[in-house]
């Protein structure tokens, strides 16, 4: 069953999924990065985890229009904590983020946090804050990731589909976004 994202369902769904132990990944990103995000919760969603993508949360939405701060922080402590990763996607727009280095500490202690650097940003860039959390530097190790979250080796996510193969297409779908053979 593909993963979803659980923001455009009732909460109802999203804790009947989560008692099921299916994996959910928030997606932390500064606003700017927000359609290659998109790409990268579709792979995720693909590999069958369900993610939490902000694009589709009405209530964040609304708080940010009505300039409702404690709204804005209250949605995003919900999305965090009804996950059981949070994946941070790292582009020099991040780095300027205020956003971001926030969710990172509030779901520091409760979730898995990995990093994962968009096309061209070196190593040596991220702030340190980022260098306690599990780096993600492209493509071989997005699907590294995601095989360890589902608890599935990457043969078996290859062969069912749920992963794109690095090794073996020409072009993959996120190639656009991360390097390849990182």
């Amino acid at each position: 069953m593909p993963g979803i994202n659980r923001e455009l369902y009732n909460e109802q769904t999203a804790l009947q999924r989560k008692q099921l132990g299916i994996k959910c990944v928030f997606i932390s990103h500064q606003k700017a990065d927000a359609p290659i995000c998109k790409h990268i919760a579709d792979y995720l969603m693909k590999a069958d985890i369900d993610v939490y993508f902000d694009e589709y949360d009405k209530d964040l939405k609304y708080y940010y229009q009505t300039n409702n701060p404690k709204g804005v922080v209250n949605s995003i402590k919900k999305g965090i904590q009804q996950n059981s990763h949070m994946l941070c996607v790292i582009s020099p727009n991040t780095l300027y983020s205020k956003w971001v280095p926030w969710e990172i500490g509030y779901g520091y202690d409760i979730t898995q946090i990995a990093a994962l650097t968009l096309k061209g940003l070196s190593e040596g860039q991220l702030p340190d804050y980022l260098k306690t959390v599990t780096l993600v530097r492209g493509t071989t190790t997005l699907n590294d990731y995601i095989a360890n979250i589902a608890g599935e080796t990457k043969t078996k996510m290859f062969t069912s589909n749920k992963l794109t193969n690095e090794n073996t297409v020409f072009h993959h779908p996120m190639d656009n976004y991360l390097d390849r053979k990182i």
